[in-house]
């Protein structure tokens, strides 16, 4: 079935849309237009966390089941109040033109060319090289379940706390869940990616059975892996409340702790359609790493895990 295209007046800007009706997830009756709609919904929500950050899009021009590819850069015809950062890596040749969404017209923009799912940097500009966030991203195992990913998360909670920190869990919208940890400034991306790999092989020497660190650019087996590598300049982590390109059409969604003990949740019972309605009622979860910042102790790094804090963490609120 075909649709008109339509234009959208979104904020200051008038966006057109089209392919309404192009069903993206056939098998749940779910079309582009209910993903658009969708992202125009929790874009007030979703936006601070993409402020000021490259985002990258993984782009399905046809659905989820046609062809997809991930895109960074500035797209071709992108209007002008799009706005993007200059970016050259320090490793590899050649500069990049980094793209940033700073309303809901741009949010919709780009999902309007395919974009289902955005990815975000750990940085924000004008200084790409100073992260604010450490990620903690568990990555199940094939023979792991999602119930392990749970218990890893919460080992994980227990030795964060212990050092006075305090962590934000969400979805990843597939089969993992990842723990933020908002810092105060000054990190490179060097002592952040070393510090939660320590934290990782700490786990792990504590729950063999559990928890692994990773090796390889694949995870097997029954174990739970935590991703260290997360922490490095220009990787991603999905964005809370993008959609992800997965059947159901599940979102990476924030979950309080609670959630997480409980065991009560999986990752496709938080989808496109219900996710609205758990803003509604429960706001969003993920807010406190918006305004608070953590002091992860430059000690930690040469620390053991004894049982006993570390260092204390600091919030900052506004």
């Amino acid at each position: 079935m075909k649709s008109p295209p339509e234009t959208w007046q979104i904020g200051n800007h008038r966006v057109r849309v089209s392919h309404l009706a192009k069903l993206y997830w056939p098998e749940d009756g779910i079309t582009k237009g209910d993903l658009l709609g969708y992202y125009r919904l929790v874009a007030p929500v979703m936006l601070p966390y993409l402020k000021d950050r490259p985002v990258t899009m993984h782009v399905f021009p046809g659905g989820i089941h046609g062809f997809s590819y991930y895109r960074r850069d500035r797209p071709q015809g992108a209007p002008r109040w799009l706005r993007s950062a200059v970016y050259q890596p320090e490793t590899t040749e050649g500069i990049t033109d980094l793209l940033l969404i700073d309303d809901a017209a741009g949010l919709i923009w780009l999902a309007n060319r395919g974009s289902i799912e955005f990815h975000m940097w750990n940085s924000r500009v004008p200084d790409l090289s100073q992260p604010d966030l450490a990620v903690f991203d568990l990555d199940p195992g094939g023979e792991a379940s999602f119930a392990d990913v749970l218990r890893a998360a919460l080992r994980l909670r227990e030795a964060l706390e212990r050092r006075g920190l305090h962590g934000y869990p969400k979805t990843s919208g597939r089969r993992g869940l990842q723990v933020y940890l908002p810092l105060v400034p000054g990190y490179t991306f060097d002592v952040v990616r070393t510090w939660v790999k320590l934290i990782a092989e700490q786990l792990a020497s504590a729950y063999p059975d559990l928890i692994a660190v990773p090796h390889g650019p694949t995870h097997q087996g029954r174990r739970v892996a935590v991703d260290y590598a997360q922490n490095s300049v220009g990787r991603n982590t999905v964005v809370p409340y993008s959609v992800r390109a997965q059947p159901g059409a599940p979102v990476s969604t924030p979950v309080h702790w609670g959630e997480v003990e409980d065991a009560r949740f999986r990752p496709d019972d938080l989808t496109l359609r219900v996710v609205p309605h758990r803003l509604q009622q429960l706001g969003d979860l993920f807010a406190p790493i918006l305004w608070s910042a953590e002091d992860i102790g430059l000690a930690n790094l040469d620390d053991h895990d004894d049982g006993h804090a570390n260092s204390d963490g600091h919030n900052h609120p506004p």
